[in-house]
């Protein structure tokens, strides 16, 4: 995306500024902040396309700004820690997160995850289109909803496009490579296992038990599939 907006959120100065620096000269435009509060403001008044956000901040914890900035619009995010542990990543990823690199890492590595976020597009869907239903499940794309036996199922961008792409191709089994281009729209260079993450959050959202999953299964050695008649939902 061509002069592309990117807001740096982190306390460490010289890593905010290394960021700052590099990323300007591949011509995004770019503004800065050291603190939560910092950082909202700036999101108000800059409007970016993507934030780059330190989990650990001052004033607040990038899982809670990262939660704020998703409930006032779809701006990508790429959580940037000294964390690897893969609790840290699921919770980033259930608050609406896109990407996650963790210290140190290259800027090399950061420019590659930032261009090809910047290349995926969020769903649109028009006003044509029809909800989706399951039995007790229903999906809308106009709303970009999901409710369950009539409760709304609170669901990330991310975990909406990606229920929504399985769903509208019922029965068909996808490889981890293939949702990645069809629903991040672009080549992941990272972990394959980030839609296992997200596959993992929605059966916790929509599964009776998402241990034993019925809606999406996964199918050994492939990928996974949206099953459209799971046994629950079965009139006999």
């Amino acid at each position: 995306m061509a002069n592309a907006k990117i807001l740096v959120v982190d306390d460490e100065p010289a890593i905010r500024n290394l960021i700052h620096r590099f990323l300007l000269k591949q011509n995004y435009q770019m503004e800065s902040a050291e603190d939560g509060k910092t950082a909202l403001q700036a999101f108000e008044r800059f409007k970016p396309d993507l934030v780059i956000l330190d989990v650990n901040l001052p004033d607040t914890t990038g899982y809670q700004l990262c939660q704020q900035m998703q409930t006032r619009t779809d701006v990508f995010v790429l959580m940037l820690t000294s964390r690897s542990d893969e609790a840290d990543k699921i919770k980033g990823f259930s608050l609406g997160a896109d990407d996650y690199i963790t210290k140190p890492f290259s800027l090399v590595e950061l420019g590659a995850r930032v261009g090809a976020l910047l290349k995926r597009q969020r769903m649109v869907h028009t006003t044509d289109q029809n909800s989706l239903c399951f039995g007790s499940l229903t999906i809308d794309p106009v709303r970009r909803e999901v409710t369950l036996d009539q409760d709304l199922v609170p669901l990330t961008a991310l975990e909406f496009d990606l229920l929504y792409f399985l769903a509208s191709h019922p029965n068909r089994v996808w490889r981890r490579s293939e949702l990645l281009q069809e629903v991040w729209n672009y080549d992941y260079v990272g972990d394959q296992r980030v839609v296992d993450v997200h596959i993992g959050q929605i059966r916790r959202k929509i599964e009776g038990n998402a241990t034993q999953p019925t809606r999406i299964q996964t199918v050994r050695g492939v990928g996974y599939k949206f099953e459209p008649n799971p046994p629950s939902d079965t009139v006999s």
